[in-house]
């Protein structure tokens, strides 16, 4: 009996303790954090840049569980295997390659080709725009505040400095310079496969670690915040990334029916555009419109611009909803002020994650106030036979 009444008190003892340290450790480098600001950073810098290939496995694990999952599962249920887990990886990262190659051998060469014509070409567009479209009563203003500008912009660009024989060897220089970054790769790739292998035990181990640093109270908000941390980010982060790659296949066959110029390039656009919630939409939907008025006219653009329109609500209201599976419990004013404050301090990047990183916030905030109203709740019946009896007096 005494050795059992003991061990709790020991464990309290060895909480209080490591809460004390982990205080103390804390407080030292927030300290010297401030004693030597420059120092600090560029300590951070470093370590960043150590961490950076586990980072980048980390995102990868991300956007291929999702995927890797569902053949998982797919082999499990439908194939009887015991343990599929080494195929299903093997199989996601096959299909991942293949995409790559296929990429890198056909897409990539053809958009780097769209552009230059397209660039090559503004002038001849301008030109054609200004002496045949631009002839309507209706239409001066747009040339002159719309077009115009982004064109003369465009035109004040010298893109032939930009491939002299020099700039070339100056960008093989620097793709040599990233072929260096192939270790990093390799790093991140074996990370991200350790990961999607292992998940279960190193998830235990953080969870096991929690419980034993952790009061219970501490320990059940870490495990909720993190359970549904992750879940709102595995979500959100890969369906974007999935809905984006569908937008950008939609789009290009689309604008390929209609016969826009450039129609693969556009399709692309849209689709990384669609990562960034509202915004991004807008801003493809501009885009796309402008060089659909300079290569083919005011009726082609026209149609191009209900065609998106159209498109991009049905991925907002079918296709985006199916893929993420549920919808995250948001509103539209918060993925709007989330996207604007990310964006202003983290750039595209904040854009990116800032409705998973609201999302997270908001369910504290949740928590915290239904925690704290617990108990409070006031009848509302008496509350209001009360006030109506002290107006009567």
């Amino acid at each position: 009996m005494q050795n059992n009444e003991e061990n709790p008190k020991k464990q309290i003892g060895t909480k209080k303790w490591f809460y004390y340290l982990s205080l103390g450790i804390i407080l030292i480098i927030v300290y010297k954090f401030f004693d030597n600001f420059t120092g600090i950073g560029r300590w951070l810098s470093k370590l960043i840049g150590i961490l950076a290939p586990f980072l980048v496995g980390i995102i990868i694990t991300f956007v291929l569980y999702l995927p890797q999952q569902g053949v998982e599962k797919f082999l499990k249920e439908k194939c009887k295997m015991k343990k599929p887990r080494v195929l299903s990886i093997t199989i996601v990262y096959i299909a991942v390659a293949i995409i790559l190659f296929l990429l890198f051998r056909f897409l990539i060469p053809m958009l780097f080709e769209s552009v230059n014509d397209l660039l090559s070409h503004l002038p001849d567009y301008y030109n054609s725009i200004t002496n045949n479209q631009f002839e309507a009563s209706w239409a001066p203003q747009i040339q002159e505040k719309v077009i115009k500008p982004i064109v003369e912009y465009l035109q004040g660009i010298d893109f032939q400095a930009l491939f002299t024989s020099e700039k070339i060897q100056t960008y093989l220089q620097s793709v040599v310079g990233a072929a260096k970054g192939l270790a990093s790769t390799f790093i991140a790739i074996v990370s991200s496969i350790y990961i999607l292998a292992r998940r279960e035990s190193i998830i235990g181990f953080f969870d096991n670690f929690a419980k034993a640093s952790l009061s219970e109270k501490a320990y059940y908000r870490f495990n909720r915040y993190f359970s549904n941390g992750a879940d709102i980010f595995l979500k959100y982060i890969s369906s974007q990334v999935l809905d984006g790659c569908v937008v950008a296949v939609i789009m290009s066959i689309a604008l390929s029916i209609i016969k826009v110029k450039y129609a693969v390039l556009l399709g692309i656009v849209i689709g990384v555009f669609n990562l960034v919630p509202y915004f991004g939409a807008i801003i493809a939907v501009i885009a796309v419109a402008l060089i659909t008025i300079l290569t083919g006219g005011w009726k082609q653009a026209l149609i191009t611009l209900v065609i998106t329109v159209i498109l991009q609500q049905i991925d907002a209201n079918i296709i985006n909803p199916k893929i993420t599976s549920s919808r995250l419990a948001t509103t539209p004013l918060l993925v709007v002020f989330s996207v604007t404050v990310g964006g202003a301090y983290f750039g595209v990047a904040g854009m990116l994650i800032a409705v998973p990183v609201a999302v997270l916030i908001k369910l504290m905030c949740t928590d915290y106030i239904e925690t704290h109203n617990a108990g409070k709740e006031i009848d509302k019946e008496t509350s209001y036979i009360e006030t109506h009896n002290a107006g009567k007096k």
